[in-house]
């Protein structure tokens, strides 16, 4: 059974408490499945791409994984330092290798780290692929495969042009002025709070526009004791910074900078919805862009009014930017996002990027020459007020199942709003009057995950004050 073994993959690869389970001699069987895999990819003399994020250890564990796809004869392009995930995902498309490896635990706590895995493309890791992983490390753990007591070293490796230091980063910066108008942002005037929160984004910024002022951007692998998930709780001095004044936008981006969350010129949070639905309207008003609009089961409603205006087709896909990347690859994709805050667009790596949908809002700003307050009131003036709220319950995994079972089971009415309708794509849906809540377990933590919409504040506050009481 998949649960018999000490290393099972979640959506995109690994991820453990480091010295717990993220061990070297773990690390060891999934970078040889991890070579095993690759060796055989019809791209594998264009070598893999690796990067790591801020955590503890991440650049040693890196270099650990260079070394074993090394000495299997894999050539390797080791990011030379601390590289978002984006980073690595836009090297693998530019050197057309043949996938690509993070180590990184994206916005999970501080004692964990992870092992993401990338293809060819440079995008998420689709199920097939991880499925094959899986049973490599799983081959690995039955023919009891251990380290090998001699093998070459990253400075050999280095030496025989095996393994190669690159700078992931300019690579990166000079691809996104490309993409985005850094002269608007500039010649506008925009200042910009950005809040990199000990991850893997600081420092980026700056080489980029001129008025910016980066907050936690120093190296902290235990990110200042919180989690590096941009979530209102964790972004603090992000929100001092914007109530200021000083400031006409503000955003956070997480561990790997993949994600992102905003705030406006007043302090005010704007969720990754809000920042979703915007850049639908810039991308297909503004920019003339045209394409499929992709969303994942637990984003806004507000997606589906703007593409029934719009006649864009709207895909809903199960929770997971690889999902989404699926799409995105397979199709003519204009915007593909989730609720959690990954948002991928058109002309770009089918991939998530905090960073590069920042500095899109920021463009916005600067072109519609309107506060980003006045965006998302303009926003709510044509398709309704939407209100979004998520809480995370820790439970023990029997009360989790009870609590789940609840939900498959079914209800008349939550709240005291009747149930209308439900759809289970991905978790527990139940549609109330101008409202809805998702229930679902998390895939990479002990968490039960509760989703609320609803036409005020005060009534997704009274969903999720009901359904985490049951």
């Amino acid at each position: 059974m998949k649960n018999d073994y000490p290393i099972t993959f979640g959506t995109d690869g690994w991820r453990a408490i480091i010295a717990e389970d993220f061990t070297y001699d773990n690390l060891y069987k999934v970078a040889e499945a991890t070579a095993r895999y690759f060796k055989r990819h019809k791209k594998v003399e264009n070598g893999v791409v690796i990067g790591y994020d801020a955590r503890f250890m991440s650049g040693d564990f890196a270099a650990f994984t260079a070394r074993v796809l090394g000495n299997r004869g894999i050539k390797v392009f080791l990011s030379d330092t601390i590289s978002s995930t984006p980073m690595v995902s836009l090297a693998i498309a530019k050197r057309k290798a043949a996938g690509g490896v993070v180590i990184t635990a994206s916005h999970n706590p501080p004692r964990y780290n992870g092992f993401k895995l990338k293809e060819e493309y440079g995008g998420a890791a689709l199920p097939e692929m991880i499925d094959r992983l899986e049973k490599h490390v799983h081959n690995i753990i039955d023919q009891n495969k251990q380290r090998p007591r001699r093998s070459k070293s990253i400075e050999q490796l280095q030496k025989e042009d095996m393994v190669k230091k690159v700078d992931l980063t300019k690579m990166y910066v000079n691809d996104i002025k490309k993409k985005i108008d850094i002269d608007a942002i500039n010649e506008a005037g925009v200042k910009i709070a950005y809040d990199a929160m000990y991850g893997a984004g600081a420092g980026v910024i700056g080489q980029l526009v001129d008025s910016v002022t980066e907050l936690r951007a120093k190296h902290n692998p235990s990110f200042g004791g919180i989690n590096p998930e941009p979530l209102p709780q964790n972004i603090g001095p992000l929100f001092d910074a914007m109530k200021s004044g000083e400031y006409h936008i503000g955003f956070a981006t997480d561990g790997d900078a993949d994600r992102i969350t905003a705030v406006d010129e007043k302090g005010q949070f704007v969720d990754p919805h809000r920042i979703f639905a915007l850049l639908i309207k810039y991308l297909y008003e503004y920019k003339g862009l045209r394409g499929t609009v992709v969303k994942s089961f637990s984003v806004t409603e507000l997606v589906d009014k703007m593409c029934e205006r719009y006649n864009i087709p709207l895909h809903i896909t199960p929770i997971g930017f690889k999902h989404i990347c699926r799409e995105m690859v397979e199709g003519d994709v204009l915007i593909g996002g989730e609720e959690s805050g990954g948002i991928g667009i058109q002309n770009h790596i089918p991939e998530r990027d905090g960073i590069l949908i920042g500095l899109l809002l920021c463009e916005m700003v600067a072109v519609r020459e309107k506060k980003l307050s006045e965006l998302v009131e303009e926003l709510m003036d044509e398709y309704g007020y939407h209100f979004y709220n998520r809480i995370d319950q820790q439970v023990p995994k029997k009360e989790q199942s009870r609590i789940m079972r609840s939900f498959k089971k079914g209800m008349d009415s939550i709240a005291g709003y009747p149930v209308k309708s439900r759809n289970n794509l991905d978790g527990y849906k139940y549609y109330l009057d101008n409202s809805w809540l998702l229930v679902r377990s998390s895939g990479t933590e002990p968490l039960i995950r509760y989703y609320v919409e609803a036409d005020s504040p005060e009534k997704v506050e009274k969903i999720l004050r009901f359904v985490t009481s049951m």
